[in-house]
C-alpha cells in the first residue's frame, strides 16, 4: 500500500486516525522502525514482532545506528574547557606565567628514552600522586550499593570518552580498565577464597592463578600498545654509489620449486644497484632442480653437507661465506616488492647503532581460521594484532623482535653475537634479544613490503605454533630477558609479555573448565554471592573490552582472541611445560606451504581436545539445569552465573570445532584481488582496454571495457605496464561472462615468469590498502559473529558425526530456528531514523 497516495483505502490511512498525521508520516517515521514487518501484508504473528520491537526500542534506543554521542561528548569537552579556564583565573599571575613557560615532553616518549629532564621533581610527584589515588581506588572496600554506583560511574565515563580521538582518551580508558581489573583481583584475593574446604580452596587458587596471569598479560599489553611509534621511512642518498651492499638470503628445505621461484625473481627485481645486490638460494634439501634453477635465474646457489641447527644453521653457513654489509632474509614463500630495500635501508644510514629492521609478515592466502570459518579479509587474522600493533608498540621501547623473514640485519652486530642464535627453535626472537643485550637498536616499519603463503591446514598451523611456543619457553629458561645485563626495563617487559603470550595454554584451559567445578563438583571456586561476583567481574570484563576495542579495533576484533587461544590452548600447553622443565628438548619443524586440500573433511584427530571440553561443558549445563529446577533457592544466582559461563565456553569451542573443518583448497596458485590497468591483444592485432580484477601466477580475471568477439579457448596476450616498459604474456581464454574474462597463462618462459612477478607481486603498492576498507571493531557485532561461528561449528560437526538418515532432522531444526529468528528485534533503517531525529524538537 502507498501510505501517501491511497487516501480512500479501508485499511490504514492518515485520515482514518483520531488525529491528522502529516503526509508520509507513517512511511517515513514509523514503518522504518520495524524493518522485518511488512505493513502492506500484515499477518497475525506480526503483532508479536511489533511488540518485541517496541520493547527493544524502548530499552536499547541509545544504541541505534543513527545515534551519535558526539553531541554529548562535545558538550562535555566544552564544559571541561570552560571549567579549566575558570581554574586558570584562580592561579596567581606570577605562578601562571612560570607554569606557561614550562615545556613537557610526551610522557611515554620520555619514559622510553629514560629521560625525566622534562621536570624530574614535578614528574615524580605526579607519578606518586597518581599511584596513590590508583591504590585508594583499588583497595577501598565498598558496600553492595556503593560498588554498583562505582561500576556505573566508571562505565559512563568510559562510554563518554571512548569515541574522543587522541591519546589522552586512550590513556584514561586504560586507567579505568586497570582500576576495574585490579579492584576485582584485590577483592578476589582477599574475600573469595574458601579456606575451610580443601577442594574449594585448591580449585579456587587454580582459577585465581589463571586470572592473575590474564591480568598481567592485560597490563603488559596496555604498556606495549598504548602508543605505537608509527615510524616512517627515511630517504636514501641521491647518489646510489653511497648505498651499501646487501646480501639476500632465501633459505629453503622441502618446499616445491613453484613456491620458491617467485621469491627469487622478486629479489632479483628489487630496485637496488645490481652490483650491490647478491641473491643467495640456500637449499638444505640439496636438490638438483634447485641448483639448475639458480643457475638459470642468475642467483648464487649454496648448500651444506648437513642440516645441523635447521634454518639458523643454514643462515649461519651462508653468513660465513658472504660479504655484504647488510643481510636481507626472506622465507622462500615471502615475495618482496621491488621497493623493499629502498623503503627500509634509509634508517640504517641514519642510525649507525641500528642492527635490525623488521617489516610485517603479510599473507595473501587465507590461514585456516580465515578459510575454514569463511571470514577471509572481513575479520583481522591471527597475525594482524602482532604485526599491526604490537610490533609497532615495541618499536617505541626499542624492543622490536626479529621474526625470521622480511627483515634486514647489519652484518657487523650479527657477527658480534656469533650469527643467528641456534640454542632454541625460535632463533629469530633469540637473535633479537642478543642484539638488544649488546646495546644495538632495532626498528619496525609497519609497511607491508613482502607477502607470503599462510599455513594451508589447521594441523600445520598448530605445528607451527607449537614450535613458536616451545622456542619462547626455551628462551625464558636459557636466556631469561627478565635477568641479565644489557636490557632496559621496558625491553624486559616487552620480551616478558611475548613469552607470557605463549604460556597462555594452561590458563585458557582453566577458563574453559572453571564453571564445571561448581556445576559438576559443587565446588565454590569463587566463594561469594552471585550478585557480588557480577558487580566485581562485570566492570573488569566490560572495561577491558572497551579499552582493547579502542586500541586494537583495526587489528583484532572483540572475542576473537578467545577463539584463537582456545584452538591452540591444549597443543601449546604441553610443549611449553616440557620446555620449562627440560629446555633442550624439542626439534625444529618446517611449516608446510603450497599444499592442496582436495576434499572437505573434518579433522577428528586435531579436534579431540575441543570435543572433550565440549562434552564436559554440555554435561555441566545439563546438570546445572537440573539443579536450577530442584536445587536450593539460595544457589539459583550462582547456578545461572555458571550456566552463562559454560554456555559462552560452548560457543567458543564451537568456533574452534569449525576451524577443524577443513575447507577445500584446490587452487595451486592463490588469487589476489587488486585492480591493475591492462590491455588485451587479440590474434587479429586488435587492442582492447581492460582492467585486471584479480591475479595469480597461473592466470587472472579481468574486465574488458571494449566489446570483443572472443570464444572459449582463444589465444590472447595480456599487456601490463608497471613503469615505462610494457610486458606481454600469452594466455588462453577459459571463462567468458559478459565483459568478465578468465585467462590462464600459457607456457611462459622463465623471463616471462620473472616479468609477471615484477608486474604483479613485485608492485610497490600491491599490499598498501589490503585492509583499508575493513571497519573498526564493534564489540556487539563481533559477539554476534562469534555466536554465529560457534553455531555453524556445531552444525558442521553434526553433519559429519550423524548418520545420513538424521540429516533431514537437522534441516528441519535449522528451518525452525530460522523461523523463530524472524521474531528477533532488528535495527531500524538508519536513514529514516536520522530524519526522525532531525525533525524531533
Amino acid at each position: 500500500m502507498d501510505f501517501d497516495s491511497n487516501r480512500q483505502s479501508n485499511t490504514i490511512s492518515h485520515r482514518s486516525l483520531l488525529f491528522r498525521m502529516p503526509r508520509g508520516f507513517f512511511r517515513e517515521r514509523i514503518a522504518p522502525l520495524f524493518p522485518h514487518v511488512d505493513f502492506r501484508n500484515l499477518r497475525p504473528t506480526d503483532l508479536i514482532r511489533i511488540l518485541l520491537q517496541v520493547l527493544w526500542l524502548a530499552i536499547f534506543r541509545q544504541n541505534l545506528p543513527s545515534f551519535r554521542p558526539y553531541v554529548r561528548v562535545r558538550w562535555l569537552r566544552q564544559r571541561m574547557k570552560q571549567g579549566g579556564k575558570r581554574l586558570i583565573r584562580l592561579i596567581p599571575g606570577g605562578l601562571y606565567q612560570k607554569l606557561s613557560r614550562m615545556r613537557f615532553r610526551k610522557p611515554l616518549e620520555a619514559i622510553a628514552k629514560h629521560d625525566l629532564r622534562w621536570n624530574r621533581p614535578l614528574g615524580l610527584a605526579a607519578y606518586l600522586l597518581a599511584a596513590g589515588i590508583l591504590v585508594i581506588a583499588i583497595i577501598t572496600p565498598f558496600s553492595l550499593l556503593s560498588q554498583l554506583v562505582f561500576m556505573v560511574l566508571l562505565w559512563l565515563i568510559a562510554l563518554s570518552i571512548r569515541r574522543i580521538p587522541g591519546n589522552l582518551a586512550t590513556l584514561i580508558l586504560i586507567v579505568l580498565s586497570v582500576i576495574a581489573s585490579s579492584r576485582y583481583l584485590w577483592w578476589r584475593i582477599n574475600y573469595t577464597l574458601n579456606w575451610d574446604d580443601l577442594m574449594d580452596l585448591t580449585l579456587g587458587l587454580g582459577l585465581l592463578a589463571a586470572e592473575l596471569f590474564a591480568w598481567l598479560v592485560l597490563i603488559l599489553g596496555y604498556f606495549q600498545t598504548a602508543r605505537p611509534l608509527q615510524r616512517r621511512p627515511v630517504e636514501l642518498p641521491e647518489n646510489p654509489a653511497q648505498w651499501p651492499t646487501v646480501d639476500v638470503f632465501i633459505p629453503t628445505y622441502n618446499e616445491p620449486l613453484e613456491v620458491v621461484k617467485p621469491t627469487v625473481y622478486a629479489a632479483l627485481n628489487m630496485d637496488w644497484p645490481k652490483e650491490k645486490l647478491n641473491v643467495y638460494l640456500l637449499d638444505d634439501g640439496r636438490r638438483p632442480a634447485f641448483r639448475q634453477f639458480a643457475q638459470e635465474a642468475g642467483v648464487i646457489y649454496m648448500t651444506r653437507p648437513d642440516n645441523s641447527h635447521a634454518k639458523a644453521g643454514n643462515l649461519n653457513h651462508a653468513l660465513a661465506r658472504s660479504e655484504g654489509e647488510f643481510v636481507a632474509i626472506f622465507d622462500c614463500d615471502h615475495i618482496p616488492t621491488r621497493s623493499f630495500l629502498q623503503v627500509n635501508m634509509g634508517w640504517f644510514l641514519r642510525d649507525p647503532k641500528l642492527a635490525l629492521m623488521q617489516t610485517p609478515h603479510h599473507f595473501f592466502s587465507p590461514d585456516p581460521f580465515e578459510r575454514n570459518l569463511n571470514n577471509f579479509r572481513t575479520v583481522p587474522n591471527e597475525n594482524a594484532l602482532f604485526y599491526g600493533l604490537v610490533q609497532d608498540g615495541n618499536d617505541l621501547w626499542n624492543a622490536t623482535f626479529f621474526c625470521g623473514s622480511c627483515a634486514v640485519l647489519r652484518r657487523k652486530p650479527l657477527e658480534e653475537i656469533g650469527g643467528i642464535a641456534v640454542e632454541t627453535v625460535t632463533e629469530d626472537a633469540h637473535t633479537a634479544l642478543r642484539l638488544h643485550r649488546l646495546g644495538y637498536n632495532s626498528a619496525y616499519l609497519k609497511i607491508p613490503q613482502a607477502a607470503g603463503l599462510a599455513t594451508e591446514s589447521f594441523a600445520a598451523h598448530v605445528g607451527q605454533r607449537i614450535r613458536w611456543a616451545r622456542g619462547m619457553a626455551q628462551i625464558l629458561r636459557l636466556d631469561n630477558p627478565l635477568r641479565g645485563k644489557g636490557l632496559s626495563v621496558s625491553q624486559r617487559l616487552c620480551y616478558g609479555n611475548a613469552m607470557l603470550h605463549f604460556l597462555s595454554g594452561i590458563p585458557r584451559l582453566v577458563f574453559l573448565s572453571a564453571p564445571l567445578a561448581f556445576l559438576l563438583l559443587h565446588a565454590y571456586i569463587i566463594y561469594a554471592p552471585a550478585l557480588l561476583i557480577l558487580l566485581y567481574v562485570a566492570p573488569h570484563l566490560i572495561h577491558a573490552s572497551i579499552t582493547n576495542s579502542r586500541i586494537q579495533g583495526k587489528y583484532r576484533y572483540s572475542f576473537w582472541a578467545e577463539i584463537y587461544e582456545t584452538a591452540l590452548a591444549w597443543y601449546i600447553a604441553r610443549p611449553t611445560t616440557t620446555a620449562l622443565i627440560a629446555p633442550h628438548k624439542g626439534s625444529f619443524n618446517v611449516t608446510a606451504k603450497g599444499g592442496l586440500i582436495a576434499e572437505e573433511h573434518f579433522d577428528w584427530r586435531i579436534s579431540k581436545p575441543f570435543l572433550v571440553l565440549t562434552v564436559l561443558n554440555l554435561l555441566g549445563i545439563i546438570v546445572g539445569l537440573g539443579r536450577l529446577v530442584g536445587g536450593p533457592e539460595h544457589e539459583v544466582g550462582t547456578v545461572l552465573l555458571n550456566l552463562a559461563w559454560a554456555s559462552y565456553n560452548l560457543l567458543i569451542l564451537g568456533a574452534a570445532l569449525g576451524v577443524a573443518m577443513e575447507a577445500r583448497q584446490v587452487r595451486r596458485a592463490h588469487r589476489v584481488d587488486f585492480l591493475i590497468p591492462a590491455a588485451l591483444l587479440l590474434p587479429n592485432g586488435q587492442h582492447l582496454s581492460a582492467e585486471i580484477q584479480n591475479f595469480s601466477l597461473d592466470g587472472l580475471s579481468l574486465s574488458c571495457k571494449d566489446d570483443a568477439d572472443l570464444k572459449i579457448g582463444a589465444s590472447v596476450q595480456v599487456s601490463l605496464r608497471p613503469g615505462l616498459r610494457s610486458y606481454a604474456f600469452p594466455a588462453t581464454l577459459v571463462r567468458l561472462e559478459g565483459s568478465s574474462l578468465g585467462l590462464q597463462f600459457h607456457k611462459l618462459t622463465p623471463q616471462q615468469e620473472a616479468d609477471l612477478v615484477k608486474c604483479t607481486f613485485g608492485r610497490a603498492d600491491i599490499w598498501m590498502d589490503w585492509a583499508a576498507n575493513r571497519p573498526h571493531d564493534r564489540p556487539l557485532h563481533s559477539l554476534k559473529a562469534v555466536i554465529l561461528k560457534g553455531m555453524a561449528g556445531y552444525q558442521r560437526l553434526f553433519h559429519y558425526a550423524l548418520p545420513s538418515h538424521a540429516q533431514p532432522l537437522i534441516r528441519q531444526t535449522r528451518r525452525l530456528l530460522k523461523y523463530f529468528s524472524t521474531y528477533l528485534p532488528r535495527r531500524p533503517m538508519a536513514q529514516s531514523h536520522r530524519a526522525t531525529l532531525r525533525k524531533t524538537p
